[in-house]
């Protein structure tokens, strides 16, 4: 361990003079490679520090032990020699899940596509919870949440709701979130009181930034409409709204969430990147979800990953089989103990796989 970490500390040591080099800094794109590297190995090499500091300090209690003559000494030594191998080896756990290399676009922000599955308007009023819980638990993390499309649903809800949420590491928890989440419970269009199941699908994708996906204008095609649903006077009399349609690859995407046209297409622009994005990402996912069967952002939106059941307050995640009573509580934003346990299971799967390559 002690030589990969100093062959990383060489690394850390080399980014740091490259990127006060002017060649480097006069290059946005590199430099902005060369930061992220930078801010990555930071935590690895505290810990490297601190994990040396422990090392320096056993021996140190070792040779007091074996030399020093004094019993009270010893004794004192020996006690320390304990507490600080507790720490060596808690230390070390923490470094070896640092070592194995971290999903790339953890970092970055994710767009979010709901949309209401099999159930009928009861699905579109499932999907509605769902952006509703979202929206919650980004406001726990102090995440921005930004609409961009939406089209209601006849009672209630979204047929399909596409938002951006922007924060600290949001696209690393959030894309547990993946796939299809079904729901028990009598809908409110039931006249005889039976439990029927809904579905709603839930897309999560790294927001790309213009650095991960250039595009070239000539090839977007770009149209203006009349907003609707919820806006004001401006609805349904201003082209505020925009479509713009990636010609190559055939991909339209539509923001009407903003009064002005031009904040419109810069949301449109954003998603649309982030969609050819997805692309290239997708074979990333393929791969990880032949090594990690437990991992959620495999890219198979077509699976059923959790259940709501309201007449037993119950959610269960069905990638884990772990299950919850506070059907409540969850859906008013509390998804954390749900994503903590799945980050769990990947962790222990991507300690395993470092440990057979």
């Amino acid at each position: 361990m002690l030589e990969k970490l100093e062959a990383i500390k060489v690394r850390y040591e080399d980014i740091q003079v490259q990127m006060n080099e002017p060649s480097v800094m006069s290059d946005m794109k590199n430099y902005i490679k060369l930061n992220k590297n930078y801010k990555e190995l930071q935590p690895i090499m505290e810990a490297f520090e601190v994990y040396k500091t422990i090392l320096s300090n056993i021996d140190h209690a070792k040779d007091i032990i074996h030399n020093e003559k004094d019993e009270e000494f010893r004794t004192m030594a020996k006690e320390e020699l304990n507490i600080l191998t507790a720490e060596k080896d808690k230390i070390e756990e923490d470094i070896r899940m640092m070592l194995i290399p971290a999903d790339p676009e953890d970092g970055k922000n994710a767009v979010i596509e709901i949309r209401a599955g099999t159930g009928g308007d009861e699905a579109s009023i499932f999907a509605g919870d769902l952006y509703r819980m979202y929206c919650k638990f980004s406001e726990a993390k102090r995440w921005k949440v930004e609409l961009v499309d939406f089209t209601e649903g006849t009672m209630g809800g979204f047929k399909e709701i596409i938002f951006n949420i922007m924060g600290e590491n949001v696209y690393g928890l959030m894309k547990y979130e993946s796939g299809v989440h079904r729901v028990q419970r009598v809908p409110q269009t039931e006249t005889q009181g039976r439990v029927h199941t809904s579905a709603a699908t839930v897309a999560v994708l790294p927001e790309a930034d213009e650095f991960d996906v250039e595009i070239k204008q000539s090839d977007v095609r770009k149209d203006t409409f009349c907003s609707s649903g919820p806006g004001g006077q401006s609805v349904n009399t201003t082209y505020s709204a925009i479509r713009l349609t990636h010609i190559p690859s055939n991909i339209v995407v539509s923001c009407q969430d903003e009064k002005s046209q031009i904040k419109n297409f810069e949301k449109a622009m954003k998603v649309l990147r982030t969609r050819l994005y997805e692309l290239e990402h997708q074979k990333y996912l393929d791969e990880i979800s032949k090594k990690r069967k437990t991992m959620v952002s495999t890219g198979d939106r077509s699976a059923k990953i959790r259940t709501y059941n309201y007449p037993q307050s119950r959610v269960t995640d069905h990638r884990i089989n772990m299950t919850l009573y506070n059907l409540p509580v969850v859906l008013d934003g509390d998804v954390e103990p749900l994503i903590e346990a799945l980050q769990l299971a990947e962790n222990a799967e991507r300690l395993k796989e470092a440990g057979t390559n």
